[in-house]
């Protein structure tokens, strides 16, 4: 079977939002690539090695390649995609002078190369993501995450995933409810879960990740704690959820409120919804909100406190920010 491998170069802030409008044109999968520059700072707290870099890309550029059906008609689907991309500007996010091309290559060529990059990765003081197809032998107090992320986003390795992994992490006490906003592939929510959360509601208004994350929850041992829904938080809070063929998919696994809400997904999209997360915590619950550009850190910081939220913490990977907010207990 062949593909169109549509092929754009821009920047990294614009990433998710590329990726985003790709799955939606039609995209049979995204492939994601930054800079692997040696210059580009590293976090090497947990022990990893940066041994060269894997490409010359520069510092802050990133090259997104979506493919698209031999019978797709690619020059109207490249004359929508330029003014969208264009169009990132009046939300504050630069593209810079991105640039598109397209080609035809064979399958095989593109589904599984992107593995050999993918190896087992320590993202945080107790979690280390495996891919499936790996082997991998965890240490004492690891806990490991088995994933296939297939055409769904979330591996680990991006610094917004990593960053609200590592968050995860500081936050997940044990026995904690939790919603995943955006689950993707799932990592999320089975990071909580692995970190001694009691259940994790995980929802996404993509099917593709609702499959992805139903698969790789299963691949976990996870089904029965994780609740894989078609929804957003809003649906949520209205019983509105469905399942992977669009049926009501019925009572969900958490009680609302919840001690933890996650979201790994645009500013933009965060600022939709933060009152609605304010109503699906308990007093004293947090949300964790990752996917946040350094040019949208003081918005998302005003519209948290605006809504009620304490500010408790932020978190920092190259130029990408974490917020963790507290939902002030009764009298405070």
């Amino acid at each position: 079977m062949k593909w169109h491998e549509l092929t754009i170069s821009t920047r990294e802030e614009v990433v998710e939002a590329i990726s985003d409008y790709l799955h939606e044109a039609g995209a049979g999968g995204v492939a994601i690539e930054e800079s692997g520059s040696l210059e580009r700072p590293r976090d090497t707290k947990l022990g990893q090695w940066y041994d060269r870099p894997l490409n010359n890309i520069p510092l802050g550029d990133a090259v997104i390649q979506g493919y698209f059906a031999e019978e797709t008609e690619m020059e109207p689907l490249i004359a929508a995609i330029e003014p969208f991309i264009a169009g990132l500007r009046e939300f504050d996010l630069d593209p810079g002078d991105f640039k598109l091309s397209y080609k035809m290559v064979d399958e095989e060529d593109w589904a599984d190369s992107w593995k050999k990059y993918f190896k087992p990765i320590r993202v945080s003081e107790r979690l280390t993501i495996r891919p499936t197809w790996e082997e991998y032998e965890a240490g004492p107090n690891e806990r490991v995450i088995d994933l296939d992320p297939g055409m769904a986003f979330g591996t680990g390795t991006h610094p917004t995933t990593a960053l609200c992994l590592r968050t995860l992490d500081s936050v997940i006490r044990g026995g904690e409810e939790v919603i995943d906003v955006g689950t993707g592939s799932g990592i999320l929510a089975i990071g909580a879960m692995k970190l001694g959360a009691k259940a994790v509601l995980a929802v996404d208004l993509d099917p593709v990740a609702v499959s992805s994350a139903k698969e790789n929850t299963r691949l976990n041992g996870l089904s029965e704690q994780i609740d894989v829904r078609l929804s957003d938080l809003l649906g949520v809070l209205k019983g509105e959820t469905k399942d992977e063929s669009g049926a009501d998919a019925g009572p969900i696994n958490v009680n609302v409120p919840v001690d933890v809400v996650v979201a790994n997904i645009l500013a933009e999209i965060i600022m939709l919804f933060i009152g609605d997360v304010y109503d699906a915590l308990k007093p004293g619950g947090f949300y964790i909100a990752s996917g946040i550009w350094k040019n949208k850190e003081e918005v998302v910081e005003q519209g948290l406190l605006q809504a009620g939220f304490e500010i408790v913490d932020r978190r920092r990977e190259d130029d990408w920010i974490a917020f963790v907010a507290s939902k002030p207990k009764a009298g405070e």
